[in-house]
């Protein structure tokens, strides 16, 4: 198929509403050739540094050749399994998850999606307590699926009758107003480490442990969405391990399938798995843990959890760091925050029309940036965690490239 015939067939089968959105915007691409930090045009005449990752799924680039080989061998022996039954590869990389976690978190329930996993932590919660309320943050994601659009933002709940009576919203990184929302039938608390879609705040050093000490104190769980923190963006394998926290359940998902295999997980505490021991079939997932994709889990903890690995992690973030210090100082006003915990970070700009603007812009220059849904004025910052540091240079100066063009824009259009 021609790029044209690829458009039109995908206006026409999959989403006409995408296809105009990004016709609108300008940019014209369509994903072909992808190889470590880089993907180009299905044309090959646009080549971008994905500074977006979807979300994490990249963590280690496009088609790591470890990992790739990590399936390609698992291919000579294995398929997906059946959920059914006991398994040797889901209890390595059940193990492995184990052993990567806080104490006493030893147990691990698979799925295939962060929206799946999310709301098998809600189930988890729910039973293991015997209540129904779930609070979460406002302007938070958690996923598309039944109990996990009910505990996002309002955006993805009200088009589809999806918003639920036992689920509640706060202020994020607002302890006063968590302990004010906490009841005698809140079942758990739920926040992402650090929300991507509400443009990448940081939480306070003491907010985590305040949560969890009111959480105790209602007798209501804690549950860690890490689907986008966890597995060494922030430069620690956890994102919660920087506020000293111990949750009640982590989980975690997109970079833990590689790029290659969809993989999730909810690690949870040991007491918590036994509302699975009366009944071990009352929750299932068909090809959540597929015994291909533990051995590309295997492989993707393997790389993400070695100290050196995590170190360079580290080093990153203090070069873009600097960078980007350097860039605020540049276009200040434009340019007012680098919100930044390891490579788990986001650009925040002056107002809400500023983030598409710098999307466009950092596509012209050469950058896969998206700017964040629920707060728009922040550009979502999320290169690959194992890139060179001159692949991290360049992207500073086509940063460079990308704001200058943006404060032209706006000068011109004032």
């Amino acid at each position: 198929m021609t790029k044209q015939e690829i458009v039109e067939s995908y206006s026409r089968h999959v989403s006409a509403g995408k296809v105009k959105f990004f016709q609108e915007a300008g940019i014209d691409f369509v994903f072909g050739k992808r190889e470590g930090p880089y993907v180009w045009d299905i044309d090959g005449a646009h080549r971008l540094i994905n500074c977006h990752s979807n979300g994490g799924v990249f963590n280690l680039g496009h088609r790591h050749p470890e990992i790739i080989q990590a399936m390609r061998d698992a291919l000579d022996s294995l398929d997906i399994g059946n959920h059914h039954f006991v398994s040797e590869q889901k209890a390595i990389l059940a193990q492995m998850l184990a052993e990567k976690s806080p104490p006493g978190m030893d147990c691990v329930v698979f799925g295939v999606s962060g929206g799946e996993s999310i709301d098998t932590a809600i189930k988890i919660a729910r039973k293991a307590t015997g209540r129904r309320g779930i609070v979460s943050a406002q302007g938070g994601y958690h996923g598309h699926t039944g109990l996990a659009i009910a505990a996002g933002d309002v955006r993805y709940r009200e088009p589809f009758y999806a918003s639920l009576p036992d689920f509640s919203q706060v202020p994020f990184n607002d302890a006063n107003a968590l302990q004010q929302a906490l009841h005698d039938n809140t079942a758990a608390v739920l926040f992402e480490t650090i929300p991507a879609t509400l443009g990448m705040p940081i939480p306070d050093e003491h907010f985590y442990r305040q949560v969890k000490a009111a959480c105790e104190k209602n007798g209501s769980l804690l549950i860690m969405d890490e689907v986008q923190t966890g597995l060494g963006r922030t430069g620690m394998f956890w994102g919660i391990e920087h506020y000293r926290t111990i949750p009640d359940m982590i989980v975690t998902a997109k970079g833990l399938g590689g790029g290659l295999y969809p993989m999730t997980a909810v690690i949870v505490q040991n007491e918590l798995a036994r509302v699975f021991d009366e009944d071990p079939f009352a929750h299932i997932s068909t090809i959540g843990g597929a015994d291909i994709g533990c051995v590309v889990a295997q492989k993707v903890i393997e790389i993400s959890s070695q100290p050196e690995f995590l170190s360079h992690v580290n080093a990153l973030a203090e070069l873009f760091s600097r960078g980007v210090a350097g860039l605020i100082a540049k276009y200040s006003p434009f340019l007012l925050e680098f919100r930044q915990k390891g490579l788990m970070s986001g650009l925040k700009m002056a107002r809400p029309e500023l983030g598409p603007l710098m999307t466009r812009t950092s596509f012209d220059a050469g950058l896969l940036c998206i700017y964040a849904g629920n707060d728009p004025s922040a550009l979502q910052f999320l290169p690959p965690l194992n890139i060179e540091f001159s692949v991290a240079e360049e992207i500073l100066e086509r940063l460079d490239t990308a704001f200058r063009e943006a404060v032209k824009i706006v000068k011109t259009d004032s």
